[in-house]
């Protein structure tokens, strides 16, 4: 239970065709010392790792976690890092903020190394102390309409804002730059960059169902400026940006996450959190993540973040972190990472980019040995998949972003312990697949009158064009090399072969999935989610339903296909 701390600390003709076809057409530890250095600058590509750790005062789940385990938690993470001399950021939930014993431990840190910031879930001292009652089950509560923002009216979660802001600069003699949170709201967000000047924030990974909050569809993984409609969406227009980075947090696993519980309700976790056996607490898996983190193609900048909250204690995550930091050291020392405070990765990045760039995230070689690939590309308008699983490819997901969907909770309070953010399916290789069929859109060919998954080798991933992502993957079922080139707007993908091959694409779901098409035409599929209809168009090749269990098929045009997947509607972009 948690102490009381109710008392305050004090009182505390359309061009846009043209552009697209423009942009489309031009369109283990051994392993590190054959990576290049100087910050992954070799490559013109900057690898960051942010170091963060959050802080809650109290566990009510585990009688056995008290407020001393927990505050021993964090002094043996501050010891650990400063034994490898890595700096970081560590967010104080409020209730932890108005305890001395964190106030002393975070006011001992340098301010050149470590930085102090928010950590947004809402505690009971918080909701009291703004005037507001407190709904919980405990003094903190994570069900998502009474720990988190979502779970308030706007005018409450302003109240809110400006309590946990003026005590924390009674506290520390300033405000804080950054504000982590599993999920925050486009409301709040706002509201601490224009009164508080906040620079930087970071939320949950992608998944689905976890501890009862699903973020699903969006920018996968680095930094993207948040719509002032929804902090989970990507903005298309500096116009209509909150102009604050969201960081992705925890390092999920690139290959493995994404299928975790596939054909159930909610996901497993697969990430860099040292309290997991099968991820960031495995040397053999840690080893390879960065492996593949500081030699994958990333197209701008990689990022990642490293940290647990201290609600696991130090018993659990202790092995964890003592894998990961000196690795994280010896990189840093090599100069093929640099290690930042979340506030400085904001300001770098607002310094770099007016609009969310370009990313990607690549996997030449799969973690345990088995034949997978995978590529992530992100823009500010879409984000896609590719696997390669056995020697055939196929697209695990796409989602579509539009900065005029807004979240449920941008106006109205959320009233569900749990809460959902989307995006924009158009493929949708989870929620669209059962335990027996597995969703995807798939390259298949005819041959002989007969039809066949394209297999093929080892693809080819180069990023050396700025704003470009070129795949060259070199087929064996047949002869010839599929090069696939994906750009901010939209992809092209192109049969380089001797004969003509008849290829295309499949989209094939599970029998029950909720599927958004409303209307295909031969050049366009037409959708609808959440209210937002959006479309699909292909500038060269065409759509089909040719029926069999296949929801779609694409056909390129003399071996050649061009998608547009950056336009919602003539009006919401321009």
């Amino acid at each position: 239970m948690c102490k009381d701390t109710k008392k305050r600390t004090s009182e505390v003709k359309n061009p846009f065709i043209l552009a697209t076809l423009i942009l489309i057409f031009s369109s283990s530890c051994s392993g590190f010392d054959k990576i290049p250095g100087n910050f992954g600058k070799e490559d013109g590509h900057k690898r960051i790792v942010n170091i963060i750790n959050f802080i809650r005062l109290c566990e009510p789940r585990d009688e056995r976690i008290t407020e001393t385990v927990l505050f021993e938690t964090v002094v043996n993470q501050v010891q650990l890092m400063e034994k490898y001399k890595l700096g970081g950021t560590f967010l104080l939930q409020y209730d932890a903020l108005l305890d001395h014993r964190y106030q002393q431990l975070m006011k001992s840190l340098p301010d050149s190394t470590f930085e102090v910031g928010a950590w947004w879930e809402i505690p009971q001292p918080l909701v009291e102390n703004a005037g507001l009652k407190w709904r919980g089950r405990f003094p903190w509560d994570w069900h998502a309409d009474v720990g988190f923002a979502t779970g308030y009216s706007p005018k409450e979660r302003e109240k809110l804002v400006d309590v946990y802001m003026n005590d924390f600069k009674q506290i520390f003699g300033r405000y804080p730059k950054s504000v982590g949170s599993w999920f925050i709201d486009a409301h709040t967000l706002n509201y601490m960059y224009r009164k508080y000047g906040i620079v930087a924030s970071c939320n949950c990974k992608d998944q689905i169902g976890t501890d009862g909050y699903t973020l699903w569809g969006g920018y996968w993984n680095q930094a993207y400026y948040p719509s002032v409609k929804n902090a989970y969406m990507p903005a298309q227009n500096e116009a209509n940006q909150i102009p604050v980075p969201i960081f992705r947090m925890l390092g999920s696993d690139p290959v493995h996450q994404y299928d975790n519980g596939l054909g159930t309700e909610s996901q497993g976790v697969v990430t860099l959190e040292p309290v997991y056996k099968g991820g960031g607490g495995d040397s053999t898996w840690v080893n390879w993540y960065f492996k593949e983190f500081v030699s994958g193609k990333c197209m701008e900048y990689s990022y990642v973040q490293v940290g647990q909250e201290n609600s696991f204690t130090w018993e659990k995550m202790a092995e964890g972190f003592n894998i990961q930091l000196p690795l994280i050291a010896k990189l840093r020392d090599q100069k093929k990472i640099v290690v930042e405070t979340l506030t400085e990765s904001g300001n770098w990045f607002h310094e770099h980019y007016k609009t969310t760039p370009s990313t990607a995230v690549t996997v030449d070689e799969d973690s345990n040995g088995n034949n997978y690939k995978t590529v992530w590309f992100n823009s500010r308008f879409y984000r896609i998949n590719l696997l390669w699983e056995d020697g055939t490819l196929r697209f695990r997901d796409i989602h579509l972003f539009d900065e005029n969907l807004p979240s449920d909770y941008l106006t109205e309070k959320g009233t569900s312990s749990k809460c959902a953010f989307f995006t924009l399916p158009f493929v949708d290789g989870y929620t669209w697949s059962s335990s027996d069929i597995i969703a995807g859109l798939r390259f298949n060919a005819i041959v002989d009158g007969r039809e066949i998954s394209l297999k093929g080798g080892d693809p080819v991933i180069k990023d050396t064009i700025p704003g470009r992502l070129h795949i060259s993957w070199p087929l064996n079922s047949i002869s010839g090399t599929l090069i696939i080139n994906i750009n901010e707007l939209g992809m092209d993908i192109k049969m380089e072969s001797k004969n003509p091959i008849k290829w295309f694409l499949d989209l094939t779901c599970a029998e029950n999935a909720n599927l958004p098409f409303k209307k295909i035409s031969p050049s366009t599929i037409d959708s609808e989610f959440k209210g937002v209809i959006y479309s699909v168009t292909a500038i060269r090749g065409s759509f089909s339903e040719p029926g069999n269990g296949i929801t779609f098929r694409i056909k390129p045009v003399k071996n050649t296909l061009v998608l547009n997947l950056s336009r919602r509607n003539q009006e919401s972009n321009n």
